[in-house]
């Protein structure tokens, strides 16, 4: 029996492959390491190291299912989704991969045996497209497999593949299903229509090397990447005309039905919004299982965008309850056994989605009417779309959504512009790594091919001798030679120095040689990431020549307070998770000499309790001495003994596992302490939110915390003395003094009133026509206020302005204070006073009823007074 669910596919796919030679690689995170990208996008993001010639790969051909997103930047299908039968922010990509091992003549006969005996599809149905020039394809496929010529359909640049403008590229050939002629017109799907003939796979073959110059040279070692996807198969193989209707997506319909009370199928919007809804349920479950937060940045920012694109869709069909909750209880249902990490972070999952929506509904409602009000008078401008979201919270995304459902516009440039007054972070496309002294890729690679990676010896040996330098690189071009006092990046075919990865800082140090030679290592990192290590440094004396063998030495204390501070982050992971819940995860790490920086996903900031309970597990543990054991193994292995992946790292088949102690295991790169008690006391400095769902905790190990608590205890003796107490005694000893303090403060605070009252019946008798403005130097906002008041109280109905010079006499104040039927009439105490605070320099608050305000104006005290005495006759005779 063909397969006919989507864990039937997933078998018969990764099967069949496997039993044609192919490694079986499991899906790599939809956080990839390809900084120009926000996604995993494809099957082959994890591969395109070997595919571009960074790492050899690992094996000669492989096949995977990935799990993919495209929701943000150049992949971005997100507008299209539930209208479409073709787009969708998530999705599984079924592929095989060929790294230079075999080509069409084996690609093509793979693809068809797959498909119309593996998966028993009809032949006759299926269409082929090639490249226009791709003689050798299209002679495969009519020649080799049979299929009838009328039904291979060459085509031009949708049938050619590029990675970028420059780099591996070449002709695919796709494979299309016809749907029959209630789906639209014939033709293939080169004159036909798109929705009856729909692409199923696509196989690229990367046979050429794009030049700057727009040539292409052929690739010495041809390769295969392919991808299918599993909702579009699952279609086909189920017989449905949709993939909204295959079994991934019903139960996840229906679960959308569910939470809305609508059902489904009636057709029109409604039918749209619960596509949308059960969709981004999906998308949004697995992004968040795989370490995505909602932000305002990037990733976060996309799925912020997708978790309110459902809600609104929801809020739509009539909902006001939660619904996203549901979607991922449904999403975890469906997909859970294929991706057991969903079972695993479920509350994690539900708790920052959860959170999320809860946040959005309560800016969704004033939104939602205020737009529809706007909508109705015509367009949306660059004010009204600004004043929606800097006021209301409301996301300009949704605001040209909606107005396009009602085929309005916005006025995105007017809204941009104003945006632009107080944008306060940057927007800049994601750069690759590297400062004005870096050298081409191609020059990187010309070294890995000749010499081979750089050897770390860093695991054994501080310090290496005999290294031999491989290459000096300056301004980007590669030296024979460095005199004295120049700068250079410097190449050793092995080095103790730690290049900088993983969060862990670079090695610094020594290379020396012959004759004096002495250069200076400010930094170390890689060329190529994981295999050429880069050696920052500076010529100090002597000549450094390329093949020359030199001694290298790190700065060992360095690199031992860096030992500590590492060990310690795992150590901080542990009991981060024992004290606050399995859901807390790494997001991102900086280890120094001097101190660690450790960023993990938590909902709320921690509260001093458990910070102090946190230190003392780590300290405890530290105490134990417990051995440390740091090795390498498979990463089927490491997984099977729970090691946990630590965020950022990049990992292949044969990884480190850090054993620190009985309680932490996790897959590590960088250099550890050998015991725990090398680590020494950890202290921790601060813990604070670092954007939405995420914490930061920075700490310092060894000397620099036993400095630390020394700096602590001074400044208790320094207060003991102080207050005349022992260190043990302080605290008794300032509440008591605060206690004291506060009396004094209640007592001042009485003798002021019944000073203000005093002038108040005085000042009060003296009005005129209700009116009172006087000046009195000497007080501050604090007693203005309470004059201005009291006053006020005695006046009965009127206007008080006083205006003076401040204690200091470096600033002037004023107080204006208006009677509550004044008010009523019309009086501000804003607006009477608002021209002599300008006056002053300053302004106030734009309370109606009492204001205090001032600026350092000082010489303009008179004018302030004219002022205010024009303004509160003005309001008192109205």
């Amino acid at each position: 029996m063909p397969p006919r669910t989507a864990d039937e596919l997933r078998r018969a796919f990764l099967d069949f492959f496997a039993e044609r030679g192919h490694q079986v690689v499991p899906s790599a995170s939809l956080i990839p390491h390809d900084a120009s990208l926000l996604f995993t996008v494809a099957g082959m993001v994890p591969f395109k190291p070997y595919f571009v010639g960074e790492e050899p790969a690992p094996w000669p051909r492989a096949a995977s299912i990935q799990k993919c997103v495209r929701a943000g930047g150049k992949h971005n299908d997100l507008d299209d989704i539930g209208r479409t039968n073709r787009h969708f922010s998530f999705f599984e990509m079924l592929g095989n991969f060929s790294f230079g091992d075999y080509f069409k003549a084996e690609a093509i006969p793979f693809a068809w045996e797959l498909y119309t005996e593996g998966l028993d599809l009809d032949p006759n149905r299926l269409w082929v497209t090639v490249h226009e020039t791709d003689d050798e394809a299209e002679a495969i496929w009519r020649d080799a497999i049979g299929v009838p010529a009328e039904r291979i359909q060459r085509m031009g640049e949708d049938n050619f593949w590029r990675m970028a403008d420059t780099g591996p590229c070449g002709p695919c050939t796709e494979i299309f299903w016809d749907l029959g002629p209630e789906f639209g017109a014939d033709g293939g799907p080169l004159h036909g229509s798109e929705d009856r003939f729909v692409e199923i796979w696509n196989l690229v073959f990367m046979q050429y090397d794009a030049q700057p110059d727009g040539s292409l040279v052929p690739l010495p070692k041809p390769s295969v990447d392919t991808g299918a996807g599993l909702e579009r198969n699952l279609a086909v193989l189920q017989g449905v005309p949709t993939a909204w209707d295959i079994d991934l997506f019903r139960e996840l319909i229906v679960a959308a039905e569910g939470a809305t009370g609508t059902t489904y199928g009636a057709g029109g919007e409604p039918d749209v919004s619960l596509r949308i809804l059960a969709e981004h349920g999906r998308a949004m479950t697995f992004l968040v299982s795989d370490g995505v937060v909602p932000s305002n940045e990037d990733r976060g920012y996309v799925l912020r965008r997708i978790i309110r694109r459902a809600v609104r869709h929801a809020y739509r069909l009539g909902t006001r309850d939660l619904v996203t909750p549901r979607m991922v209880e449904a999403t975890i249902g469906v997909m859970g056994d294929a991706y057991p990490d969903l079972v695993k972070h479920r509350d994690l999952v539900l708790g920052i989605v959860g959170r999320e929506e809860e946040r959005f509904l309560r800016t969704l409602q004033r939104g939602v009417d205020l737009l529809d009000d706007v909508l109705a008078e015509g367009d949306v401008t660059g004010d009204r779309a600004f004043f929606l979201h800097d006021t209301l919270g409301f996301p300009i995304d949704l605001t040209r959504e909606i107005a396009g459902e009602r085929e309005r516009t916005v006025d995105l440039e007017g809204f941009a512009a104003r945006m632009e007054e107080q944008r306060t972070r940057a927007r800049d496309a994601l750069k690759a790594e590297g400062g004005s002294a870096a050298a081409p890729v191609e020059l990187y690679r010309e070294l890995l091919d000749d010499h081979g990676p750089t050897e770390f010896t860093g695991r054994q040996e501080y310090t290496t001798e005999g290294a031999r330098v491989i290459g000096i690189i300056a301004a980007g071009e590669r030296l024979g030679r460095a005199e004295p006092g120049a700068e250079v990046d410097v190449l050793l075919d092995r080095t103790p120095f730690y290049a900088e990865s993983g969060g862990q800082v670079g090695d610094t140090g020594a290379l020396t040689g012959p004759e004096g030679l002495e250069v200076r290592v400010l930094d170390t990192v890689y060329a190529i990431p994981g295999t050429l290590s880069l050696h920052r440094a500076r010529v100090v004396a002597g000549e450094l020549d390329e093949g020359a063998t030199v001694t290298a030495a790190i700065d060992a204390d360095r690199r031992d307070d860096i030992r500590r501070n590492h060990t310690a982050t795992h150590i901080l992971h542990w009991a981060l998770r024992e004290v606050l819940g399995d859901h807390v995860k790494q997001a991102g790490s900086h280890v120094g000499p001097d101190r660690l920086r450790f960023d993990f996903s938590h909902f709320e900031g921690v509260v001093q309790a458990d910070l102090d309970r946190i230190e003392a597990l780590a300290n405890r543990e530290v105490i134990s001495d417990a051995p440390v054991h740091h090795y390498e193994t498979s990463k089927a292995h490491a997984e099977s003994i729970g090691a946990i992946a630590f965020f950022g790292d990049k990992y292949g088949d044969l990884v480190r596992v850090l054993e620190a102690g009985p309680h932490s295991t996790e897959l590590c790169g960088g250099t550890h302490v050998h015991a725990l008690g090398f680590i020494g006391p950890v202290r921790i400095l601060s813990e604070g939110s670092v954007g939405a769902n995420l914490r930061r905790i920075e700490a310092v190990t060894g000397s620099h915390a036993l400095d630390r608590i020394r700096e602590e205890d001074e400044r208790i003796r320094s207060v003991a003395a102080l207050v005349h107490a022992t260190p043990a005694e302080v605290p008794e000893k300032v509440e008591r003094l605060v206690a004291q303090v506060r009396s004094l403060n209640d007592e001042i605070a009485t003798l002021r009133a019944q000073a203000a009252a005093a002038q108040a019946g005085d000042l009060a008798a003296a009005a005129v026509d209700g009116v009172v403005v006087v000046r009195r130097d000497g007080l501050g906002p604090d007693d203005l206020r309470l004059l201005a008041t009291a006053v006020r109280e005695r006046l009965g109905s009127g206007v008080v302005a006083i205006v003076g010079l401040g204690p200091d006499g470096s600033k002037a104040g004023i107080a204006v204070a208006v009677t509550k039927d004044r008010v009523e009439a019309g009086a501000s105490a804003a607006a009477i006073a608002q021209g002599a605070a300008r006056a002053l320099g300053g302004g106030t608050a734009k309370n109606p009823e009492l204001v205090v305000g001032g600026g350092p104006k000082v010489d303009g005290i008179d004018e302030a007074l004219e002022l205010v005495r024009a303004a509160a006759g003005a309001a008192s005779s109205g």
